[in-house]
């Protein structure tokens, strides 16, 4: 029965007039600000998902495989070279494709240029997306 006496409750406030007055802590906005940051920065790196890699090449030889890096290398610095060994051959994947079409053009423009002796083959893969960059900052509303 006594504990209606013991709550405290608001006091009553003078009229204004329809107006509420909030008052933050500046640490809201110092936090909203480092949340922002963070996920500009999570959108810019790299991710992973379903695309095509070409295999060029499945061998023993691993001077060849070192020589066939090397030539894609030189010729193409941007794109992904990935060297894997499973015994007892080395197999050089080539690529980070996100559809095929654009995976069977390469294709056609190595197979041209005769770099990798035999076959090339697309093949499925999960694969490395690095997002364009996109600039959040500037204002489009003029």
């Amino acid at each position: 029965m006594l504990l209606p006496f013991c709550a405290v409750c608001q006091t009553a406030v003078a009229d204004t007039g329809g107006i509420v007055l909030v008052q933050k802590d500046s640490r809201i906005d110092l936090l909203g600000q480092k949340m922002a940051d963070y996920n500009k920065s999570l959108s810019l790196k790299a991710y992973s998902t379903k695309g095509f890699r070409l295999m060029l090449l499945s061998t023993s030889d691993r001077s060849l495989a070192m020589q066939v890096r090397s030539k894609l290398l030189q010729q193409y610095p941007d794109e992904g070279i990935y060297m894997s060994y499973q015994t007892p051959y080395i197999k050089l994947k080539f690529g980070n494709f996100e559809s095929r079409e654009e995976a069977d053009k390469i294709r056609k423009s190595l197979l041209s240029q005769k770099i990798v002796p035999g076959n090339i083959y697309i093949v499925p893969e999960m694969i490395e997306v690095k997002p364009k960059s996109i600039n959040l900052d500037t204002d489009t509303s003029q």
